[in-house]
């Protein structure tokens, strides 16, 4: 079969290399599927460069997202098991963390349904405790991660502002539903966020970029706040000043969503069982800006690296 391999880490453009490798066989316990989409997220970038929590031995095939096919045909959600990432034309699953792919979606779409839309439902829910009427601002909502929880943050009944990079990206945030849209390059976010808000600030900030994004979070977040940190997108990882914490009363909230399936996995299915339901509805659907084909996957992956891609970029075998 053929399969993106990374043989050093460095740039996902530069050394992911299309090769014709032998197929996995499943251990005890897991599955072999055929991929029919891989999703691509920033931390396939970031395994690449040697910058992820989680290392696979060298070498090795990115790809944590798929949306695969079972030998008895039947279409399912899977993160396939390193080091045989999803972008190839099989691998193999734990058969315990597939879950069915919601009939609502094409392959493209429910390959990008899992991990960002669980992320934003375990962050904004279990986490933050959004409720309806709150405010929510997203940072990089035009992206994969955070369009995601402005779906998710309407759906809840929030009021959702959106932070972007760019007049396209702000058209994209606009078009996902977001209520109010702040172009960090064009205006001055902090002033934007108060005006938006009468000067009483954010009630939840859902963070996936880190760095300059964060400081500007502690000065718009308001009384009882939450501010959600997914993640590092920037390359910055900010050191909060806790005494601000304090004297301003909001909450710093960690969210890494791999946990869930060590300590809680029951929660996981019951996500995706509301996911289901809200696609089912039409309430989300991923934003996939992009279906590249299997020989792009090199180029498309080095373009979420680069932040220059919105929504979801998607390869198809």
């Amino acid at each position: 079969m053929q399969a993106w391999q990374v043989h050093q880490n460095g740039e996902p453009g530069e050394v992911m290399r299309l090769e014709d490798v032998e197929r996995p066989v499943p251990a005890e316990g897991q599955v072999l599927l055929r991929v029919r989409a891989a999703n691509i997220n920033f931390p396939d970038a970031l395994m690449c460069r040697g910058h992820y929590q989680v290392r696979p031995p060298l070498p090795f095939t990115p790809g944590v997202e798929i949306c695969g096919e079972t030998e008895d045909g039947r279409r399912v959600l899977a993160n396939p098991a390193l080091p045989y990432g999803g972008f190839a034309e099989y691998v193999v699953a734990d058969a315990a963390g597939l879950l069915p792919a919601p009939e609502a979606l094409d392959d493209a779409e429910a390959a990008a349904l899992h991990i960002g839309y669980q992320t934003g439902w375990f962050g904004l829910h279990r986490r933050a405790g959004l409720e309806a009427g709150e405010t929510l601002l997203v940072h990089a909502a035009a992206g994969g991660v955070g369009s995601a929880a402005v779906q998710l943050g309407k759906a809840a009944g929030a009021t959702v502002i959106g932070v972007v990079g760019g007049a396209d990206k702000a058209a994209v945030a606009r078009e996902l539903g977001c209520d109010v849209v702040i172009d960090r390059r064009a205006e001055d976010v902090i002033g934007a966020v108060k005006e938006a808000t009468g000067g009483r600030g954010a009630d939840v900030i859902y963070d996936p970029v880190g760095g300059e994004a964060y400081a500007q979070s502690t000065k718009v977040v308001a009384f009882e706040g939450r501010i959600v940190v997914v993640g590092f997108a920037s390359g910055d990882i900010p050191s909060p000043a806790l005494n601000h914490a304090l004297v301003k009363n909001y909450s710093i909230l960690g969210l890494h969503w791999g946990l869930y399936n060590t300590y809680d996995p029951a929660a996981i299915r019951r996500c995706h069982d509301e996911l289901a339901r809200l696609a089912a509805e039409g309430t989300v659907k991923p934003l996939v800006s992009e279906r590249v084909a299997f020989e792009g996957a090199a180029d498309a992956v080095q373009r979420v690296a680069d932040g220059v891609t919105t929504g979801r970029v998607v390869i198809l075998p």
